[in-house]
C-alpha cells in the first residue's frame, strides 16, 4: 500500500495523480492524518488555520498502528 497527503494553504488548487489502475473503493483506506506516530509537522498555525477541513473519509481516519494490513 501507500500513502499520501497534502494540505492546500490557498483558497484554492487543483490535486491531480496518475494512477494504473480502476478506482476500487472497497480497497480504500484512511490514516490519521494527525497521527502522532507518523511525526508530520502539518503547516497549519503558522497560516492561521486553527482545524482543517477534512473530507468524511479523512475525518474518520484511524492510527497508523491500526491499520488494517494486507
Amino acid at each position: 500500500g501507500l500513502a499520501h497527503g497534502f494540505v492546500v494553504l490557498s483558497d484554492t488548487a487543483d490535486f491531480l495523480y496518475k494512477t494504473t489502475d480502476y478506482y476500487a473503493p472497497r480497497f480504500e483506506r484512511s490514516i490519521a492524518w494527525n497521527d502522532p506516530a507518523i511525526g508530520i509537522a502539518w503547516p497549519l498555525a503558522a497560516h492561521g488555520i486553527r482545524e482543517p477541513l477534512l473530507s468524511d473519509k479523512d475525518a474518520t481516519g484511524v492510527r497508523l498502528a491500526d491499520a488494517e494490513v494486507f
